[in-house]
């Protein structure tokens, strides 16, 4: 059964990080420029919310807000499911699908390991049902 930490070691363990003080505005800025849709909000090293594109067109744009003066505090989602490194893609999969997020951070303990993102299991799932489907049929081959 493969772990989180199977998939971070794939995809690379780099967090992109914002302060719950930042401006709406810088965060969004950043996360357009690395071309990511979500960033892990930290606040003394300690995880405090998540924010992401969604979250600044729903609780900004669409409320009519000014960006520039609302910081990531005032939209973030303070209520973050995470999972640990060691934990299996199943787990984490039912965890997303069930409480229908898109971005689940990996703790080692009090410290950020990575973060997965739906599409992130999926890929890796789908990788992992290639490889078998290979292996089957080599072994098909070279039984006849």
């Amino acid at each position: 059964m493969s772990k989180l930490s199977d998939v971070l070691d794939k995809k690379g363990y780099e967090v992109f990080t914002v302060s719950p003080k930042e401006s709406v505005l810088d965060a969004i800025r950043q996360m357009t420029e690395k071309a990511i849709g979500t960033a892990v909000v930290l606040e003394d090293g300690k995880l405090v919310g998540i924010v992401s594109e969604r979250d600044f067109i729903r609780k900004v744009v669409v409320a009519g807000k000014d960006a520039e003066s609302s910081c990531v505090a005032d939209i973030m989602t303070r209520q973050v499911f995470v999972e640990k490194p060691d934990s299996l893609v199943e787990d984490c999969l039912q965890l997303m699908t069930g409480k229908r997020i898109r971005h689940c951070p990996v703790m080692n303990g009090n410290e950020l390991a990575g973060i997965v993102s739906i599409g992130d299991l999926v890929k890796f799932r789908l990788s992992e049902q290639a490889a078998a489907i290979r292996d089957y049929q080599q072994y098909i081959y070279q039984a006849y």
